[in-house]
C-alpha cells in the first residue's frame, strides 16, 4: 500500500485550543483513499487524558461563551462561515480524498454548512422566551438558556454537512461542545474547526477528537459534564448511544439512518422522473441517509420508467471524484462493497431481475456499478434494509394505498419522496407517509430555515430551521413577586 500526502493535510486532534498531531510512537488509525486504495495519514487516537482535558476545556469554556451577547455569538459563526466559503474548494478536496465523493458534491456540501451557520448566527439573534399574562403585581416568564457542554458525534459521509448543523446550534445557542469527529473523514473535519479557530472562538468552546468510538463515548456520556448528546449515524450505534444518554438522564438529538421511499403515481412524467430518480439515487454512490432507496412505481408506467432509469445509470462516469467528468465516486470501503455484493446477491436469489450492474468495479479502489434490480419481492434484504450504497430496487403498486402501505412499512421514516401531478395524491402522500422529510416532485433536501429529521426508529428531535436551537436551550419558568409583602 502506497502513501500519499499530496493536497492532503495530516489530522489532529483540537482540545481546549491547541492541535495534538499523531506521534508516530503512538497507535494511530489508517486513513484511506477509497479511489485508489493509498494511505493519506494516520489519525491520532485520543487517550484517555485528551478526552479528561477535553472536558474540562468544555466545562471551563461554556460560562464564557454562555455569557457572551448573542450579537457577538453571531459574529463569530459568521466570520467562520465566510472563511468555510474562502476555503471551499481545499476543503471540498480533502473530503474528496478520504471520502470519495465527487467535487461537485463536496464543493455543495461545504456551501450548504456555511448557509447554515448564517441561518443559525441568525437565530440566536431572534430566540425569544415570553411573559405570561399574569395577576397584578406577578410577572411570570420563561426564560430560554442553554443546556450547557454538549457531546456531538458525526459521521463520515456527511462530514462537513452534519457536523455544520450540530457546530451552528450549539455554538449560536450559547453551548460549548466537544465533537467526536469520524476516524475515515478526519482532514475535511479539522478543517472545518480550523475556522472556528481563526473567526476568534474561545479556547475550549470546540473541541474535536478522534479515536476508539466506545471508549470516547462512554467517557464523554457518562460525564457529569455533558448535558446533551447529539448523534448523526446508524439506528443500531444511535440506539445505543440513547440507552447511555439514558443511564446517565441526559437528552439526547438523534438523526438516524433511513430507507426513503419515492412513490411514482401513474400521471408523473416516467422519463424525467426516472432521470431525476436515478441522478438522485447515485449521487455520493447512494451513501446518504436522505438517499432515494425504494421505488415504488404505478404499474402503468413502471416499465417505462425502469428503462430510462437503467439507460440513465449505465451513462453515468464512475471514477475517482477529483476528475472533472466523473458523477459517482467509489463507496467508503471494502465492507461496503461486499454489503453490496450480498444485497444483490439476495434480491436475485428472491426473485428479482437485474437490470444493470450488480458487481464491483476493477480491482483497485471501492468502485461499485450503479445498479438497477426491478420486480424486487419483498422479502427481499434491500427493501427491508438501508442499502447505503449504488442500488436502486424498483417495484410496482396499482393503488395509491398499497404504494403508502409500502412506504410506512418499515420502522424508518426519515425522508420520502412523491411525484405526482394530482393535488388529491400529494395531499394524501402528505398526510399518510410516516417521514419527517417529504419532498414532492423533486429531490431536493430541507433548507437551513427547514427543520431536519426522522420518526420512528430513524431518530429523536430536529436540527435546521427555527426548531435548530430548541434542543441546545432549557425553559426556565420565573415566577416573580414584583413586591414584597
Amino acid at each position: 500500500m502506497k502513501t500519499s500526502n499530496h493536497l492532503y493535510s495530516n489530522p489532529s486532534l483540537f482540545i481546549n485550543g491547541r492541535w495534538h498531531s499523531h506521534e508516530a510512537s503512538s497507535p494511530g488509525i489508517d486513513v484511506i483513499n477509497p479511489a485508489n486504495e493509498v494511505l493519506l495519514a494516520k489519525v491520532p487516537v485520543a487517550s484517555h487524558e485528551h478526552i479528561e482535558e477535553a472536558l474540562a476545556g468544555s466545562k471551563e469554556a461554556f460560562p464564557i461563551w454562555r455569557d457572551t451577547a448573542p450579537d457577538r455569538r453571531a459574529a463569530v459563526l459568521n466570520k467562520a462561515a465566510a472563511l468555510l466559503r474562502e476555503r471551499h474548494e481545499s476543503i471540498a478536496t480533502l473530503m474528496t480524498l478520504e471520502q470519495g465523493k465527487t467535487l461537485a458534491e463536496a464543493r455543495s456540501e461545504v456551501v450548504r454548512s456555511a448557509a447554515i451557520l448564517e441561518w443559525d448566527a441568525a437565530e440566536a439573534l431572534r430566540f425569544y422566551g415570553r411573559i405570561i399574562p399574569s395577576a397584578r403585581g406577578m410577572r411570570n416568564s420563561v426564560l430560554m438558556q442553554p443546556i450547557g457542554p454538549v457531546a456531538a458525534f458525526t459521521p463520515w459521509n456527511a462530514p462537513i454537512g452534519s457536523l455544520g448543523r450540530k457546530v451552528a446550534a450549539a455554538l449560536a445557542s450559547g453551548c460549548s461542545l466537544i465533537v467526536k469527529g469520524p476516524e475515515e473523514t478526519p482532514a475535511s473535519v479539522c478543517a472545518f474547526v480550523k475556522c472556528f479557530e481563526d473567526a476568534g472562538l474561545p479556547a475550549g468552546t470546540l473541541n474535536l477528537l478522534f479515536g476508539r468510538p466506545a471508549e470516547i463515548s462512554e467517557l464523554l456520556i457518562s460525564s457529569p459534564v455533558i448535558r446533551l448528546v447529539t448523534f448523526t449515524g446508524s439506528v443500531s450505534v444511535g440506539k445505543h448511544l440513547a440507552q447511555l444518554a439514558a443511564a446517565n438522564m441526559k437528552p439526547t438529538i438523534m438523526e438516524l439512518g433511513g430507507h426513503a421511499p419515492v412513490i411514482v403515481c401513474s400521471d408523473a412524467d416516467p422519463v424525467k422522473v426516472a432521470q431525476l430518480g436515478a441522478t438522485a439515487k447515485f449521487r455520493m454512490a447512494g451513501q446518504i441517509c436522505v438517499s432515494p432507496t425504494r421505488f415504488i412505481v404505478h404499474e402503468s408506467i413502471r416499465e417505462r420508467f425502469v428503462e430510462v432509469f437503467v439507460q440513465t445509470a449505465r451513462a453515468l462516469q464512475v471514477g475517482d471524484g477529483t476528475q472533472p467528468a466523473v458523477q459517482m465516486g467509489p463507496v467508503a470501503n471494502r465492507r461496503r462493497l461486499n454489503a453490496m455484493e450480498e444485497l444483490v446477491d439476495d434480491a436475485v436469489l428472491c426473485g428479482a431481475h437485474l437490470e444493470t450492474g450488480g458487481k464491483r468495479i476493477g480491482d483497485k479502489g471501492f468502485f461499485f456499478e450503479p445498479t438497477v434490480l426491478s420486480r424486487v419481492p419483498t422479502t427481499a434484504k434491500i427493501l427491508n434494509t438501508e442499502p447505503f450504497g449504488p442500488i436502486a430496487p424498483i417495484i410496482g403498486f396499482e393503488d395509491l394505498s398499497e404504494a403508502i402501505n409500502v412506504a410506512n412499512g418499515l420502522p424508518l421514516g426519515l425522508s420520502a419522496y412523491a411525484f405526482t401531478n394530482a393535488s388529491d395524491n400529494s395531499g394524501r402522500i402528505a398526510d399518510e407517509v410516516e417521514c419527517g422529510i417529504l419532498s414532492i416532485n423533486h429531490y431536493g433536501g430541507p433548507a437551513p430555515d427547514m427543520p431536519f429529521g426522522g420518526v420512528k426508529d430513524s431518530g429523536i428531535g430536529r436540527e435546521g430551521g427555527s426548531e435548530s436551537l430548541t434542543s441546545y436551550m432549557v425553559r426556565k419558568t420565573v415566577s416573580h413577586r414584583l413586591y414584597l409583602v
